[in-house]
């Protein structure tokens, strides 16, 4: 009797990631009894009042069910897989009403209402609610970045997003999102670019390959990033090679020049279009 009951509690557990409130564990029949006597054997801990955590339970969440916050913003768009652009990976965190608050040390606190209503279980915010604060919060190119990558990975559409109350910073980015652009780092390219009024293209598959991105007819921007080593570094040598025999021009610049060094990278396409390195050559 005694192991069921223990499966019971251990399954409801697992239902809400290994955190979840003590009423949540009441609703679905573990009895207060069963959840006091977890507690003394270890099988749970208490996080706060009214929430416990198996053991092992991821601590990011643990530390949110302590703090009554949800992780939200660049936080949670990074543990979806989003490309983020955060250097310094402070959590960002987003205060709930209904919750006692506590501040944690050195993190990112954002209030506001939620565009999507969060449930009291909730220690993630659903991704709208993340790409809104992230419109917020980070600088128009990053929050670009990071709503492209969403549309890309599949997480939101563009037209349940268009249907939500957002704010014109977020309508703003909302209106350049690209679902095309893979690797984050593509999205600067648009925005840094525009002045030069010449097409663009992103992720376009020529020789088998994609190419990050290709500036009018037949200049090719590849962007290494820190996986472009051993065999994938010989691969891209053999595509650039590829590329270079059907007529296009390859630069190939780092995640480091687009970041820190973008007057190096503009510098160069700038030399190869006044050049006509664009261009497709007529026979």
């Amino acid at each position: 009797m005694q192991a069921r009951r223990w499966t019971r509690l251990l399954r409801a557990m697992n239902r809400t990631s290994g955190v979840a409130r003590v009423e949540r564990l009441l609703d679905e029949g573990v009895s207060r009894y069963d959840i006091d006597t977890a507690l003394k054997e270890r099988l749970v801990v208490r996080v706060r009042q009214g929430w416990v955590a198996l053991p092992d339970a991821d601590r990011m969440l643990v530390a949110a069910a302590r703090c009554g916050v949800v992780l939200t913003c660049v936080t949670r768009a990074r543990r979806l897989g989003v490309w983020v652009h955060d250097e310094d990976p402070i959590p960002h965190l987003g205060a709930v009403r209904e919750r006692r608050y506590t501040k944690p040390h050195e993190s990112v606190v954002h209030w506001g209402t939620p565009v999507v209503p969060r449930h009291p279980d909730a220690l993630e915010d659903p991704i709208e609610n993340a790409l809104v604060m992230i419109a917020a919060c980070e600088p128009f190119e990053q929050a670009l970045a990071s709503w492209d990558s969403a549309l890309n990975k599949g997480l939101v559409t563009r037209q349940s997003l268009e249907r939500l109350d957002l704010r014109p910073v977020a309508r703003r980015i909302l209106a350049e999102c690209w679902p095309f652009a893979d690797a984050g780092l593509e999205t600067y390219f648009r925005p840094r670019l525009r002045w030069l009024r010449l097409p663009m293209y992103f992720q376009s598959w020529i020789s088998g390959h994609r190419v990050d991105v290709l500036i009018g007819d037949r200049l090719v921007v590849q962007i290494d990033g820190g996986t472009h080593v051993g065999e994938q570094r010989a691969e891209d040598i053999r595509h650039d090679a590829e590329l270079k025999l059907l007529g296009y021009h390859v630069i190939r610049v780092s995640y480091h020049q687009v970041m820190k060094q973008w007057h190096v990278v503009q510098d160069l396409i700038m030399r190869a279009v006044a050049q006509g390195l664009h261009l497709a050559r007529s026979a």
